[in-house]
């Protein structure tokens, strides 16, 4: 008995000792938390001293950004749920359907997640300091809670976005405190911290996963899924403190006991925020609609997912003066987060129990008993089978499952494309999925066709569904149709070298297609398109198809080895004919077989251009293309030698964007034979200019009855209630209304459309059909809509409006988008349409 109390107390003082080699954030890092910005690479040696002295930490390295920076998560567990943290975590897949079994331990797990909004930089520090007091065997309270629950920490999900922030406000600020908002350290340059090296929002791409932050998070993530999750943000330095419960919008399948642990945690918070004198709001601004947050996401797969957000934020550095004259430090901040984080933990500990309970019902019911409309979701056969493969993959990254659908008469169902209810069949090419597996409702959500809008006043966009994201021919279903087995993509057969052809023809229907003409372009072979559609050797082929030709590649070594070995990289089926001589259609010689030569492309960013459409289209070139991509600043237009390029990119800009001398420059290079993108609000820049044909309205006499209709409008409201303003403005607008355009197949720009696109509509612009130009893409008539909010002062005018529209400039041309085509990177769709602007266009 005294030998075994002799070994408990050498092993008591072994862990004293233990801890007593763990510094305190200030001691490692040399200076007061709140003091400055700690830089990314600090924090990952802060964590990795306090795991490799502490047995019950345990850090993994699940990835790294751009900018090779470690992504990485801290477990917190006590001693004897760190043992079988294994266990805990695959007991937490079966109480979720996802893997067999029953469990055998009741653990929750607790996932907090920091600085997602780089320049949201409170987040990082704060995750410093809460790690340290969780981590601390010292601290009685935190190590109680630990009993009860499973912490995991992400203390930076946007490294590169982070240190951009941080490395610039180190550089500017003063030794000594400068609140004064005026003063450099508190006014970022474009592009700001907020964005990842691509300058994506990662906490918009939690579900569609374009970014590599979010691809290898999500695949954590779905190994672990948490019963709580907390989002740390920072607002505006006016702003004091949000938290849970969320605002209206409430997504319609959230459930009564996910708004019942928001509140608890809100009133938890608020109980130590009131003893600090701190103030702070809930119930507001920051809704669960958009599936796609750091919330909402959690939310549709059973947790309780909760955005954090301290009012100060990239202006307010080190410490800036708000509104009413009180300084905002970055320690006070630091305080704010720490708190929500304890109060979760807090929260975590006495709820974990009913946590575990209401988390297994929560897939029992769904997946037994799903609550949406419509239980089944029906792909065709005859989709693009390129972006086919890109949603399967998207599934496939989210867990959601599907299956064959088999052969079935009878059916009923919303199609999407018509936007009508239509009766339809299956067969074995087409794909089901149902919500009748442990994703229920994230799968019902992607796929629902019209989102339940409760409040029309929302923080982000209203429509999302797949269908139309990826152009495909789909239906919505209310009952349950089973799968009639495992669902087996068509196998793709290896194209072979043989005999030279005079062709090798290939299909232009998705962004694989434009990969693939990127990687031949790259390798400088010649590559071809006929503007009419054409049949030989019993082969039919649309115009816009691809042709890699014998004659024209004579000087390219190895030319069929070369041309075979990139088609099987990208999965391309081959098709060759011996023969330049049509049955149907023009002969491979004829003017109307254009040569793609391989353009040199350069992208206007800068201050003035929208960072997030610049980024997404930079990731296009260089994660999805692979081809070169000149950037340039919207600043130096006026300056640089133009005729480097043939195709120049203008993302969304503010007011047009372009000075006068900047724009003299550009529509010279137009002019000589440019080709000129310009997307959202760059086409401010040429509506309603002289010398331009894009213009607002068709006539005098309709612009002048739109004018009075507008001020009939305003009289009504004049008298309208202040606080009704919001609603006022927003009857105006529109936050992802989705519209089908209907493409001219017969212009380039409608090449692999099948002569219909689907637009995400998230502006008011509406421009009247060209006079001059091509109308290449139109919304028809105002049956165009689909789904999604938008306003009615302008839904009923967005009937015969241009889309996608081209206008010629001397020898060159505009190429005009009127709504960003590849938003957020996750529009699918929308890629192979600006792969036309880019490639076909102007040939």
């Amino acid at each position: 008995m005294r030998k075994q109390i002799l070994l408990t107390i050498i092993a008591f003082t072994i862990s004293i000792c233990s801890w007593a080699q763990i510094q305190t954030p200030e001691q490692f890092l040399g200076y007061k938390p709140g003091d400055r910005f700690t830089p990314h690479h600090r924090m990952v040696d802060y964590f990795e001293h306090v795991a490799a002295n502490n047995p019950n930490v345990r850090l993994i390295q699940y990835g790294e950004t751009n900018e090779k920076r470690p992504l990485i998560i801290a477990i917190l567990a006590s001693e004897e749920n760190m043992a079988r943290i294994e266990q805990i975590r695959e007991d937490n897949l079966k109480r979720a359907g996802v893997l067999e079994g029953d469990p055998s331990t009741s653990v929750p797990i607790n996932w907090m997640s920091f600085n997602v909004h780089g320049n949201e930089s409170v987040g990082m520090e704060a995750a410093i300091s809460s790690f340290y007091t969780l981590a601390n065997p010292a601290n009685e309270k935190s190590q109680e809670w630990l009993k009860n629950q499973v912490i995991i920490m992400d203390p930076c999900i946007n490294p590169d976005g982070r240190d951009r922030y941080s490395n610039w406000y180190n550089q500017k600020m003063n030794t000594t405190l400068q609140p004064d908002l005026q003063s450099v350290e508190h006014n970022e340059p474009w592009p700001g911290g907020r964005a990842n090296h691509y300058l994506f929002d990662l906490n918009r791409d939690w579900a569609w996963q374009v970014q590599v932050e979010s691809q290898q998070r999500m695949k954590v993530y779905n190994q672990w899924l948490p019963q709580l999750h907390l989002d740390f943000h920072e607002q505006g330095i006016n702003n004091p403190f949000y938290m849970a419960p969320a605002a209206e919008p409430l997504h319609e399948q959230l459930t009564p006991w996910q708004h019942e642990f928001q509140d608890i945690f809100g009133r938890n918070t608020a109980k130590y925020f009131d003893e600090a004198g701190r103030f702070y709001f809930t119930k507001e601004r920051f809704d669960l609609l958009y599936p796609s947050y750091g919330d909402s996401y959690p939310m549709f797969n059973g947790a309780i997912g909760m955005t954090i957000e301290q009012g100060g934020g990239g202006q307010a550095g080190i410490g800036g003066y708000n509104s009413v004259g009180d300084t905002v430090t970055l320690s006070y901040r630091i305080a704010g987060h720490y708190t929500a984080a304890m109060s979760a933990a807090e929260v975590t500990s006495q709820n974990a129990e009913k946590l575990l309970d209401q988390f297994e019902t929560y897939y029992e019911e769904n997946s037994s008993n799903p609550k949406g409309k419509y239980k089944s979701f029906v792909i065709k056969g005859e989709s693009n089978p390129a972006q086919v493969a890109k949603l399967l993959k998207l599934l496939d990254k989210n867990g959601i499952l599907y299956g064959k659908a088999g052969s079935k008469s009878g059916l009923n169902g919303f199609e999407y494309q018509s936007g009508e209810s239509k009766s339809f069949s299956t067969t074995d090419k087409d794909i089901i999925i149902n919500a009748y597996q442990p994703k229920s409702v994230l799968t019902q959500v992607f796929f629902e066709p019209n989102p339940a809008l409760h409040d029309s006043i929302t923080y982000d966009i209203t429509s999302w569904a797949l269908p139309y994201a990826y152009g495909l021919e789909a239906y919505a279903v209310e009952g349950k149709i089973d799968a009639s087995g495992e669902y087996e993509a068509p196998e793709f057969t290896a194209n072979q070298v043989g005999k030279t052809p005079v062709a090798y023809m290939a299909a232009w229907e998705g962004t694989r297609d434009a990969a693939f003409l990127s990687a031949l372009l790259n390798e400088g072979i010649r590559v071809k398109y006929p503007e009419f559609p054409f049949e030989v050797e019993g082969k039919s082929f649309p115009a816009g198809s691809l042709l890699i030709t014998k004659g024209g590649n004579e000087y390219v070594a190895n030319f069929d080895q070369k041309v075979v070995d990139i088609a099987n990289k990208f999965g391309v089926t081959l098709a060759t004919t011996m023969s330049g001589y049509m049955d149907k259609g023009k002969d491979f010689g004829s003017p109307n077989i254009r040569i793609i030569q391989a353009p040199n492309v350069a992208l206007i960013g800068g201050s003035g251009t929208n960072s997030l459409n610049y980024g997404a289209i930079w990731h296009f070139f260089e994660k999805e293309l692979n081809y070169p991509l000149v950037n340039l600043e919207l600043d130096n237009m006026a300056r640089y030698d133009l005729s480097k390029y043939d195709v120049l990119i203008m993302p969304s800009t503010r007011g047009g964007g372009l000075s006068k001398p900047a724009m003299d420059n550009v529509m010279e290079w137009v002019r000589g034979g440019g080709n000129l993108i310009a997307i959202d609000g760059a086409l401010n820049a040429f509506a309603n200019k002289e010398g331009f044909d894009l213009k607002t309205f068709d006539t005098d006499d309709e612009k002048k009855a739109a004018q009075k209709e507008y001020e009939a409008l305003n009289k009504e409201e004049r008298l309208a209630p202040y606080q009704e303003g919001e609603r006022v403005r927003i009857s105006s607008g529109a936050a992802g209304a989705i519209y089908e355009i209907t493409m001219d197949e017969t212009h380039p720009l409608g090449y692999g459309t099948g002569g219909k696109y689907y637009t995400l509509k998230n502006n008011s612009s509406r421009y009247a059909y060209l006079n001059n130009g091509v109308n290449a893409g139109i919304i028809a008539s105002n049956d165009a809509y689909r789904t999604g909010y938008i306003g009615f002062k302008i839904k009923s005018k967005m009937g015969e409006s241009m889309a996608i529209g081209a206008e010629r400039a001397g020898r060159g041309q505009i190429v005009y988008f009127v709504d960003d085509p590849i938003f957020r990177g996750f529009w699918e769709s929308g890629k192979l349409v600006l792969s036309n602007a880019i490639f076909m266009v102007g040939q």
